[in-house]
């Protein structure tokens, strides 16, 4: 499908409007794919209310989104193989505008609405989070620390977008099921503004990109040299390199070519060791991240804060995500181990969570940053390494899949397990126990995805 690609769609060749344009949508994208989280944590105790929904309901209601966009994620490598990348990010935008819409039916205190809804939803978000950063890999080249960084940055400013704007347009509109809706239209109108681009870039994947100029004058990312596709080490040091993940390829045609080899030329990522501590780092952020979109506004309800104050609180926190996945892509890029970042993040990220539960009220705001600023941070670091620890935009395709499919499904527990100690014991003490203890695998684990080895490109 990829046999005449036309010039202006190379990297390298094309126009700065159209680079710009799929910039934009690269946003508009990122900007859907956590408002169905933070958008229903919002209005949870008036949809409690409305609905008779009780606290089990609440915990898998709460869970299920993120168990879905885990166990939908390796099959959409298949997805995007079939139809293209762009096609794929289509398909997904339908589902999370329906997932929406559905979601928001009126169906008296009926729940199969908000079931269904919230599973076509997350199967939209799936085919998102394993999608743009193999689109950062493969339309960006010379620029994956700073596309992830804005990428990243603008999935935070959606979940803060659901946290802040959920009750103003329920005091709006009067109805629970109305305000929820809204962000169906929001999905609807994004899939209109990147229509040209989905028919632009339509059916292209697996391409082989002529080489960006832009490429060959990066900045070193150490004073050991530039760290390129082609230098890149493989899976084990050179020193004690096993000789079953020799690593037979770099990925680089002799003209300087990026090449994306035959998916069944490749080695599974589920065989490499970077790739597993990638995927547990991903898991460990993955548990409090989604726990925050769950479960901070009811917590911060739960020690005596108004609704109002306590999703203005969220929405503080996770607009200072922005702060930390912008900063933590660039220099995780400019980097050649990443390992120390990844564990001052995700100190951050359990800290604040403990604090926010635990810390005295009068410093909220001082937890609420510490928490946004390293979560954006280790959620950044994690999803850039995708494009830094692969030397192909296959690959790419492959550790994302690998890395959200097992990663949000294990990180999923999270969501699930705060809901069920709280109904068990009716405090979140026990949950500033499991976050003290994701914080510290996440560092664990950061510490160990973040060494200089490249996944294994071929059997």
């Amino acid at each position: 499908m990829n046999a005449n690609i036309p010039d202006a769609l190379w990297p390298s060749r094309r126009s700065t409007a159209f680079t710009v344009y799929l910039i934009v949508c690269v946003v508009l994208i990122a900007l859907n794919l956590r408002t169905v989280f933070s958008s229903f944590a919002a209005v949870l105790s008036e949809w409690t209310a409305l609905t008779g929904m009780g606290p089990g309901a609440v915990a898998l209601i709460s869970a299920l989104p993120v168990t879905v966009v885990g166990l939908a994620a390796p099959l959409v490598p298949l997805l995007a193989r079939r139809w293209g990348t762009w096609s794929a990010l289509a398909v997904g935008l339908v589902l999370i505008a329906a997932g929406l819409g559905i979601r928001s039916l009126p169906a008296g205190d009926a729940l199969w609405p908000l079931w269904v809804g919230t599973l076509a939803a997350a199967l939209g978000i799936s085919v998102g989070n394993v999608v743009l950063p193999v689109i950062v890999k493969m339309d960006f080249p010379s620029s994956i620390g700073l596309m992830s960084g804005i990428y990243t940055m603008t999935i935070c400013a959606s979940a803060a977008l659901g946290a802040a704007f959920t009750q103003p347009l329920l005091g709006a509109l009067g109805d629970v099921r109305l305000a929820l809706g809204a962000w169906a239209g929001f999905a609807l109108l994004v899939l209109i503004a990147i229509a040209p681009a989905l028919w632009s870039m339509r059916g292209l994947v697996g391409r082989v990109h002529r080489p960006d100029p832009a490429s060959s004058r990066r900045r070193p990312l150490s004073s050991a040299g530039p760290r390129t596709v082609s230098s890149a080490v493989s899976e084990e040091s050179s020193e004690a390199r096993p000789a079953d993940h020799d690593d037979q390829g770099s990925g680089q045609a002799e003209d300087g070519a990026v090449v994306v080899p035959h998916p069944e030329r490749e080695a599974s990522p589920f065989r490499s060791r970077t790739a597993w501590w990638l995927t547990l780092m991903m898991a460990a952020q993955a548990m409090s991240s989604f726990a925050v979109f769950a479960w901070m506004a009811p917590i911060l309800r739960h020690r005596g804060m108004e609704a109002g104050a306590a999703g203005s609180v969220v929405a503080a926190s996770i607009m200072l995500q922005v702060a930390g996945s912008l900063v933590a892509p660039i220099l995780a890029a400019r980097m050649r181990r990443q390992s120390w970042l990844a564990v001052a993040a995700a100190v951050l990220t359990g800290a604040g969570f403990v604090l926010v539960i635990l810390g005295p009220m009068g410093a909220m705001g001082v937890w609420a940053a510490m928490l946004g600023v390293g979560q954006g941070a280790l959620t950044a670091v994690a999803l850039t390494m995708i494009g830094l620890r692969t030397a192909t935009a296959s690959m790419a395709s492959r550790l994302s899949g690998m890395m959200q499919g097992v990663g949000y499904t294990l990180g999923s527990s999270g969501t699930f397990l705060v809901g069920q100690l709280f109904a068990v014991t009716g405090s979140y003490v026990p949950a500033a126990v499991l976050f003290a203890c994701t914080g510290t695998l996440a560092a664990v684990f950061g510490y160990l995805a973040g060494r200089d080895r490249t996944v294994h490109v071929r059997e």
